[in-house]
């Protein structure tokens, strides 16, 4: 093994596309109370969770600090391999550059090895497909030089369109003012919104009704997508399966031969944009 990679609970990552990726925990309160979230969204009560939004239950999310980076990291490198860290998008959180410092002092330690972070400009799937794919090019062989590449010119790539069922976590977030939230609320109004090439969240439409919500994120599959034998497409939502579903079938009658992985949305960046919830990630022509 040439290098070691690590994510984060931000990526979204469910059991089976764990292999070789060592997970750093993410923490947030919940109504004050220290919560752990350590990162497979399997053993995640996505229920529960959402349900608890819905309620008015208060969750706060905090950065991945440097002393978390440095406490994982130097072990890795004590056995002489270097390695790659998926960030979650730096135009969202501190992390990003949290991990740039823990790498700075590491490196100064350890000027021998490599190491690299990647700055997904994206969060869940959005961060966890460049996960998946660092692993795969791990075990083919690539050393951490390459690998880093690949994946930077990768990021561009990395299409990540959502929807919300209501738009007031997005507005204690900043990200919309209260009275865009409150007439959206009234006309039904769903936005779809992407992360940019700067790693930000932005719409790129809005439609009336959930339905046209999921249409409108498979129109965005079908006009990015890249042909190929079995794309991969990852969906996750926030408590609303059906509608996961629903998409899946959209997705599958675009590209039969396509893989779809359906999950629950992880709780970090999931108390931002709340329950309802629905993402789509592929890798596409552009973003």
């Amino acid at each position: 093994m040439d290098f070691v990679v690590f994510a984060d609970g931000s990526a979204n990552l469910p059991e089976k596309w764990l292999k070789d990726i060592m997970l750093l925990p993410c923490e947030y309160t919940l109504d004050g109370n220290p919560v752990t979230y350590h990162g497979d969204v399997d053993r995640f009560d996505a229920h529960a969770y959402y349900d608890a939004l819905r309620q008015g239950h208060q969750v706060q999310t905090s950065l991945l600090n440097t002393q978390l980076f440095l406490t994982h990291f130097r072990p890795v490198l004590e056995q002489e391999k270097d390695l790659i860290y998926v960030s979650m998008s730096s135009g969202i959180s501190g992390t990003y550059y949290a991990a740039i410092a823990a790498a700075h002092e590491l490196m100064e330690e350890f000027p021998a090895r490599f190491i690299h972070i990647v700055d997904s400009h994206g969060c869940g799937f959005g961060n966890g497909i460049l996960a998946i794919h660092a692993a795969e090019l791990m075990r083919e062989g690539k050393d951490a030089r390459e690998a880093a590449r690949i994946l930077d010119e990768e990021v561009p790539h990395v299409c990540q369109y959502f929807t919300v069922d209501d738009l007031n976590f997005l507005k204690k977030t900043g990200r919309v003012s209260g009275v865009t939230a409150a007439i959206a609320t009234i006309l039904s109004i769903k936005p779809i919104l992407f992360g940019d090439s700067t790693g930000h969240i932005v719409s790129c439409g809005k439609v009336r009704g959930r339905r046209k919500a999921i249409e409108g994120l498979a129109a965005k599959y079908r006009e990015k997508r890249v042909e190929g034998d079995s794309p991969r497409v990852f969906i996750s939502h926030g408590d609303c399966l059906q509608d996961a579903k629903e998409l899946e079938t959209m997705i599958l009658e675009i590209t039969p031969a396509a893989s779809v992985t359906v999950c629950e949305h992880e709780p970090f960046s999931g108390a931002h944009v709340g329950p309802g919830m629905l993402g789509l990630f592929f890798l596409g022509k552009e973003r």
